[in-house]
């Protein structure tokens, strides 16, 4: 609604990240419109990591939506992208994927093996024309984390949009919102684990 209030034209197509078997005939109706400029992989499921320690079941969901279904719809998307010869694949990723924590490590595992997928394909797309972008953002203030204490340099929906447009304009590959992240998980990576393991993380 807000869209096309701006003038924008909308249209919308069902999809369901846990159902990788239609993920062709959905997307594929998306780039039957014409050529796509941009697709903004952005999908997922936090999950409650202590309900979900006790029950492999519901990890296995969140798994499955935050890595094989965004694998799957990436696949698809990459794959029409090539095919018309330009387009960016932006992957909403996270610096929970960079060292997984205590806190939340089957969300944070999930979003890690998404970012090394992202990389991989955004080297196989190389020379394509097609541009493969990573984007890295800490706590984010959405409906997925309402209700949950912010972390430390939390940022907002409107920042990580500025952060993207701006990523495309330089044909990044990396983005981390906002950017100090960078350097704050490039040390927290490299701590000895003992040492990580005390962290209030």
């Amino acid at each position: 609604g807000e869209l096309r209030a701006l003038g924008a034209e909308v249209h919308t197509v069902d999809f369901d990240a846990l159902d990788p078997a239609g993920h062709e005939d959905a997307l594929g109706k998306v780039f039957a419109e014409g050529d796509v400029d941009m697709v903004l992989l952005a999908f997922g499921m936090l999950g409650d990591q202590a309900r979900d320690e006790r029950d492999p079941g519901a990890a296995v969901r969140v798994a499955q939506t935050n890595y094989t279904g965004a694998v799957s719809a990436g696949l698809v998307c990459a794959g029409a992208l090539q095919a018309q010869g330009h387009g960016s694949l932006v992957v909403l990723s996270s610096v929970a994927g960079e060292r997984a924590r205590r806190a939340n490590f089957i969300y944070g595992s999930s979003k890690a093996g998404l970012d090394a997928f992202a990389q991989g394909l955004g080297d196989a797309l190389y020379g394509t024309g097609v541009h493969v972008m990573v984007v890295r953002p800490g706590f984010v203030r959405t409906r997925m984390t309402a209700g949950l204490p912010p972390a430390p340099l939390a940022t907002t929906p409107e920042a990580v949009a500025a952060a993207v447009e701006l990523g495309l304009r330089r044909r990044s590959e990396t983005v981390w919102v906002p950017g100090a992240l960078r350097v704050v998980m490039s040390a927290l990576r490299h701590l000895p684990r003992g040492v990580f393991r005390r962290l209030p993380v």
